[in-house]
């Protein structure tokens, strides 16, 4: 068992691994040798990567691709993705070709606030703490005017402050609500800046008040954050067709139409269904949060809560066929930034902004919601025909031939063969040691 050690983060990127290597991988010249492999060879951009966390040993590849043929508002994008899973950039593909000459994907921002909260105990009479609220609101307000003065400038800043009693939820649990206006930058730091400022003032300005020693003390601040739960700041995609529209032989349309929707309403009935069905959904928007260097975590947390509104976790996509008409849309929450944090310091990041024309915190918005309703539709077309495996053991059978280092003959032959038979690790392995014998 190795001992604590001291002092780790002072240790250089040589040091550190060093110290990796001879407490936990006995050494192993082949593991150093792998960490080093993926040091980037321009000395200025590996230390570009090294300031992004702490104690960095190395960098993690990931795949970066492009989904093209996305038309959306009249405008034709091709979508930068990074991500891991197989199937997913080329699902997204095959969806934005599939709208392409049915008009595309049509979007719609539903509002852009972002919020945060001053989480407090007081367990005084609520009108004492109500009167005392009204008479500090302007200080509190007044107290941010040098760190919003630039997000003003631009149009941004504080938009409001509201007294929320949760003491129905948790005995003395009281917050201050605060909404704000960010703009194009996702905001996480100035938020924050700004909840602690306000909590201070707020606590300052009580145990200046007499009228809170009847009352059991002052209010006392627990914590200053933002939330990443954003239901004020969401935006719309939908794509629409006749459903004749939807396969070539009308028979075939009208049955492909009803089970789509008959699939979709399964996802808002069923949570275990729900979950696999959102999942696919986060496929493509966190491939394209992930490539613009923007924080999937906190779009997963606050999408995921969404889909939770209603009292049960249910699909972030909705379908219906009326009139003849086929509809698929989406409606979530995004809080995005085109500034700020990787956004201008990552050259992918950069690449990837260029690639979708500088759009800016809006637009990307929408971009990332038509992203998770393509793949969304790429999934359940996939589910209601062929099934979701003829797609994945493509890939499959390509990772496992890596594995087993297939030459590109043995690579041809085994797809030709799998073309008509089930793909397993051992069927494949058999069919390369007989190819080899």
């Amino acid at each position: 068992m190795p001992n604590p050690v001291s002092g780790f983060s002072k240790k250089t990127k040589a040091e550190k691994i060093d110290w990796l290597a001879t407490h936990y991988l006995d050494e192993d010249s082949d593991a150093i040798s792998i960490l080093k492999k993926y040091w980037n060879p321009d000395g200025k951009l590996q230390d570009l990567h090294d300031d992004f966390i702490e104690n960095t040993l190395t960098n993690y590849y990931l795949p970066f691709g492009i989904a093209p043929n996305f038309l959306i508002n009249g405008n034709l994008y091709a979508l930068p993705m990074v991500i891991e899973e197989s199937s997913v950039v080329a699902a997204a593909s095959n969806a934005a070709k599939f709208w392409l000459n049915k008009g595309g994907f049509h979007t719609k921002i539903l509002g852009t606030t972002k919020n945060g909260q001053v989480y407090f105990n007081f367990f005084g009479k609520k009108e004492t703490l109500q009167s005392f609220f009204e008479s500090v609101l302007p200080r509190l307000k007044g107290s941010i005017e040098d760190i919003e003065k630039n997000m003003k400038k631009r149009g941004g800043g504080l938009l409001d402050i509201e007294l929320k009693d949760s003491t129905e939820k948790l005995n003395g649990f009281y917050q201050l609500h605060c909404t704000f206006e960010t703009l194009d930058a996702m905001g996480a730091n100035f938020i924050n800046s700004c909840l602690e400022t306000i909590a201070r003032t707020f606590e300052t300005e009580a145990q200046k008040q007499p009228i809170f020693e009847n009352e059991g003390g002052c209010p006392e601040v627990v914590m200053s954050i933002l939330s990443n739960y954003v239901p004020e700041c969401r935006v719309q995609a939908e794509v629409s067709c006749p459903v004749s529209d939807l396969d070539p032989n009308p028979e075939n349309a009208q049955e492909f139409a009803d089970r789509f929707v008959r699939a979709v309403n399964i996802a808002q009935t069923e949570p275990r269904r729900a979950v696999t069905h959102n999942k696919g959904i986060m496929n493509g928007i966190d491939a394209v949060i992930l490539a613009t260097g923007n924080d999937f975590r906190a779009v997963e947390a606050g999408i995921h809560a969404y889909a939770s509104k209603d009292g049960h976790y249910k699909s972030l996509t909705h379908a219906s066929v009326e009139d003849n008409t086929f509809r698929f849309g989406i409606d979530i929450p995004l809080a995005l930034g085109t500034v700020g944090g990787l956004t201008s310091l990552h050259p992918l990041v950069k690449l990837a902004f260029k690639i979708l024309q500088k759009p800016n915190a809006q637009e990307l918005m929408q971009i990332v919601a038509v992203a998770g309703l393509a793949q969304n539709f790429a999934a359940i077309k996939s589910l209601v025909t062929t099934g979701i495996q003829k797609g994945h053991m493509k890939m499959h059978l390509m990772n496992i031939l890596n594995q087993v280092n297939a030459n590109m003959q043995e690579k041809e032959k085994a797809v030709d063969h799998f073309k008509e038979q089930t793909v397993s690790h051992s069927a494949v392995v058999e069919f390369i040691e007989n190819l080899r014998s």
